[in-house]
């Protein structure tokens, strides 16, 4: 009778260098700590928004309600102090309920702002533990450089490996860059962060069932809160010495490769830098998942050519890439507002109707409007190879739509092709503005005019933000 072997098995080189960037890592690039300091301000206004919705709002608080938490994790826009884990999970929570923040677009996709989420709440518990202790607190040039790292961990994992075509959800990457990187900000060596990272591998991933037809539901607005503190969580046992596991990836028919990813290998495209955060891409102008966003900038460039003659439309032709097909080409009833900012025909019936399109656009008061399915049930979708090629390109990185309206007497409109959606790193600077207004805007919806215009004095003032110490900067958004 044979035995098996059971020697301690080598770490994980995926495990290794992501530790090692997590600990060892300089930010040096000034274009990607400069657009991390946008990504914070949209994000944190993308939470304040969603704070309107009752639906988004039940999930907030602590676990059990009244606990109090000393020195706790201060949640913007509310009046909650709790734990680093639970607070993680309000602050990721409220951070994607509206499909708002910053996305990446690659063989996985994915929206790496849902790590701040675990990274201001690891902050802020952080600095109110050193102030409680005499010590100095972080400041907001140590979580925008950790925000580029989670950035690039989750974004690089996303090149090459695709989660969702073996069924597992991107919120799996999230986990895993949230865990490194509020490992390393809690103390953690290379060694700890890489146990920890084996955890969140280990850990497993949820299931895509949530996001598609014909069971997309709210759970996609809650799940990367879920992941962002779990990584907190499992940040926290290692820091208190629990084990890793250093093959969590590799392990002949026990490890995640052989159990979840049919048997692939994952591996990081590129070394890590700051390659993510200088290519990310912002949702300026319309709350919809990403493959959509240029569908809804060319219905709304249609809109007064076509509002009008809604009842003379014979079909509207959306040409897309691949992804966006597989992803959002949805037709039959949408269920609820989840439903609905996932269907490429819902986004784009909403920009020929209605010229614009917000958060308001998905709930059932809208949705009513029979107008909206009579011009979904006269649309179709068709792929252009070149959009999907681009669409993979590094160098381009395109998501490209095309949307063009045909009416009953055989007339029709421009096909309205637009391939780089505002917040593309192509259109940067173009976004930037829009930007600042969004998140004022945002800031509006939570706080008096005076502390609102503090609020965006703060974070556009690149100096006057890096010098802010992080429990400073929490304390300013409490409610």
């Amino acid at each position: 009778m044979s035995t098996k072997t059971n020697e301690k098995p080598t770490t994980d080189e995926v495990l290794l260098d992501i530790a090692d960037y997590a600990v060892n890592g300089e930010i040096t690039s000034e274009e990607a700590l400069k657009t991390a300091r946008y990504v914070l301000l949209d994000t944190i206004g993308c939470g304040l928004l969603a704070l309107r919705y009752p639906e988004c709002t039940k999930h907030l608080g602590p676990i059990v309600p009244g606990t109090t938490v000393p020195n706790g994790v201060r949640v913007p826009g509310t009046q909650f102090e709790l734990d680093p884990v639970q607070g993680a999970f309000n602050i990721g929570t409220v951070i994607r309920w509206l499909d708002y923040n910053d996305t990446w677009l690659a063989a996985e996709w994915g929206h790496p702002s849902d790590n701040l989420g675990g990274i201001l709440a690891t902050a802020d518990y952080v600095s109110r533990q050193r102030l409680a202790n005499g010590e100095k607190p972080l400041t907001m040039e140590d979580v925008l450089a950790a925000t580029v790292k989670a950035h690039e961990i989750q974004g690089v994992l996303a090149l090459e490996n695709s989660l969702n075509r073996q069924g597992l959800d991107h919120v799996l990457f999230v986990k895993v860059a949230s865990t490194a990187v509020v490992t390393a900000m809690l103390g953690g060596n290379k060694e700890q962060v890489a146990d920890a990272v084996s955890q969140a591998w280990v850990d497993n991933s949820s299931l895509r069932t949530y996001r598609h037809a014909p069971n997309a539901g709210s759970r996609k607005s809650w799940a990367a809160g879920d992941a962002t503190s779990r990584a907190v969580r499992l940040a926290l046992m290692t820091m208190k010495g629990e084990m890793g596991y250093a093959s969590a990836l590799t392990a002949p028919n026990w490890g995640f490769q052989d159990v979840l990813f049919g048997g692939e290998t994952i591996n990081l495209a590129r070394p890590l830098g700051s390659y993510v955060m200088e290519n990310v891409l912002f949702k300026v102008s319309y709350p919809a998942e990403f493959h959509a966003q240029t569908a809804a900038e060319a219905a709304i460039q249609l809109h007064d050519e076509v509002a009008w003659r809604l009842d003379e439309i014979a079909e509207v032709k959306i040409t897309t890439h691949e992804s966006a097909i597989r992803i959002i080409d949805k037709t039959g009833p949408l269920h609820n507002p989840a439903d609905r900012d996932h269907s490429l025909q819902y986004i784009t019936a909403i920009g020929l109707i209605y010229g614009e399109l917000t958060a308001d656009h998905y709930e059932d008061e809208v949705a009513k409007n029979p107008e909206i399915d009579e011009l979904r049930l006269k649309m179709y979708t068709e792929e252009n190879k070149r959009y999907t090629a681009d669409y993979l390109d590094p160098d381009k990185r395109s998501i490209a739509n095309a949307v063009q309206v045909v009416f009953k007497d055989g007339s029709k409109t421009e096909n309205i092709a637009v391939e780089y959606p505002l917040g593309h790193r192509r259109r940067r600077e173009e976004s930037i503005p829009m930007l600042e207004e969004k998140y004022h805007e945002n800031l509006k919806t939570r706080f008096p005019a005076g502390q609102a215009d503090d609020l965006l004095d703060l974070c556009i003032n690149a100096e006057r933000l890096r010098n802010t110490t992080v429990n400073d900067f929490m304390a300013s958004y409490i409610i």
